[in-house]
């Protein structure tokens, strides 16, 4: 139970503190979660509450403003979200969900299912929309990204 309230502590502190590549990752590698270099946690961004180890974040990720990632719901478990994967803001990703390297999830999407790499993903649930063979990360412009995005 002491553990619990740790990890419940630590995850209020993780929505609001400032800190998003740094006071935010490193209150949810304290929770648990399995977290890589160079993670963006946007602000009221809620990472499992209950078992955040059976989450897996890698290398340059952006996870949105206010995303939410549940990783466990009868019987289904565990979250991973591969290199260079960005989430934009509201995203929800479900249980059971691999998202591979380079994917993009645009804001407001529901993910119930695996994200194929590199594949822009969209709405609810969320569904390809396009191949994108440039990650959408911090040091890629927006517009260097766009060029090399084919819709599907």
């Amino acid at each position: 139970m002491l553990r619990q309230l740790k990890d419940r502590v630590l995850q209020l502190l993780a929505l609001y503190v400032p800190g998003a590549t740094t006071s935010r990752v490193w209150l949810h590698r304290r929770r648990g979660v399995q977290i890589g270099d160079r993670v963006f946690i946007g602000t009221a961004a809620i990472l499992e509450t209950e078992r955040p180890d059976l989450i897996s974040i890698g290398d340059d990720v952006t996870i949105g403003i206010r995303a939410v990632i549940v990783a466990h719901f009868k019987g289904s478990f565990g979250v991973t979200i591969e290199d260079d994967v960005f989430l934009g803001p509201g995203v929800i990703v479900l249980p059971g969900v691999k998202i591979g390297e380079g994917a993009v999830v645009t804001a407001g999407s529901v993910v119930t299912k695996t994200v194929r790499p590199h594949t822009i993903v969209q709405g609810n649930p969320a569904r390809p929309i396009a191949r994108c063979e440039v990650p959408l990360t911090e040091d890629v412009s927006f517009d260097e990204f766009q060029k090399h995005v084919q819709p599907l």
